[in-house]
């Protein structure tokens, strides 16, 4: 028997897409090959509500065809995972009548060279990312990096903070400060931008801002890495970071009948702070 929607209730927002494409592909141009890894996330919402009212599927175009697609569109070329975003909405999009927005999402994983077509690459480790939403007229392209571990050995202190009845930490004017940051900056526009450029320069600043800056707590931070991406790529229009404080706590050896001068430390695990922000420009 075939279920009547109820007048009561009506459809909100809703999308579907392919979650989690794996894609390498290899670039075999002279005697050094290239590898490209990306996880690709598809995201299409447009005129779906016959199929989730009725079950009447006309205006979906399968996931299947959508991880098809992606693969179909690297076969030529990838380039700049901005582009190949910004490619694939647009055909989603373009192509499809009852799709009016699409949202690709791109992880890229890179491979370390140890010969002309030999690579490796540990478990984990940082990824540079990219999204763009296309809905017919203009694409809204963000890019970031994601896991990137960092960390200073000095140079970093917390005190003066607030105290209450329930505060136990102890003001530090020396610690280890370490991260493991999310990044993503928005670009004001996506017409002619070198997106491997404002990537690589991003990446730089992000680096120099968090080996640079002398920190009394890690929001310092973070606003200084936003102003540093910001002052380095002209083209984008905002940053947000997430960074979580990955803690290292000066252990004890008294027990042992030794000092430690600032050199044993417990790496904690949880629970940890979670600092986010965003910069953005001022005439934003």
């Amino acid at each position: 028997m075939d279920h009547l929607p109820s007048p009561a209730f009506r459809l909100g927002a809703n999308n579907y897409g392919k979650a989690g494409v794996r894609l390498v592909r290899v670039e075999r141009d002279g005697a050094e090959h290239v590898i490209r890894d990306l996880t690709v996330h598809t995201e299409l919402s447009g005129d779906l509500a016959a199929t989730h009212l009725t079950g009447d599927n006309a205006g979906v175009l399968p996931t299947d065809t959508q991880k098809n697609t992606v693969y179909a569109l690297a076969r030529d070329r990838i380039g700049p995972i901005e582009s190949f975003a910004e490619r694939l909405a647009r055909h989603f999009v373009d192509r499809t009548g009852s799709i009016d927005t699409a949202r690709i999402a791109i992880e890229e994983r890179t491979w370390s060279r140890f010969g002309p077509h030999s690579f490796s690459r540990g478990e984990g480790g940082e990824a540079r990312t990219a999204e763009a939403v296309y809905g017919g007229e203009h694409t809204r392209i963000t890019a970031g990096i994601r896991d990137l571990l960092l960390l200073n050995t000095t140079d970093s202190e917390f005190q003066g903070f607030a105290v209450d009845e329930h505060t136990t930490l102890q003001p530090t004017e020396d610690r280890i400060l370490a991260t493991a940051v999310d990044a993503s900056w928005r670009y004001s526009h996506a017409e002619g931008v070198d997106f491997d450029k404002a990537f690589a320069a991003a990446a730089d600043a992000l680096l120099g801002a968090f080996r640079d800056t002398y920190s009394r707590s890690l929001q310092q931070t973070l606003y200084a890495i936003g102003e540093r991406v910001l002052s380095a790529v002209p083209e984008a229009a905002e940053v947000r970071l997430s960074l979580p404080n990955k803690h290292h706590y000066l252990f004890d050896l008294e027990p042992f009948g030794l000092d430690n001068p600032g050199v044993v430390f417990q790496a904690g695990d949880r629970p940890y702070g979670l600092i986010e922000g965003t910069i953005a420009r001022a005439d934003e």
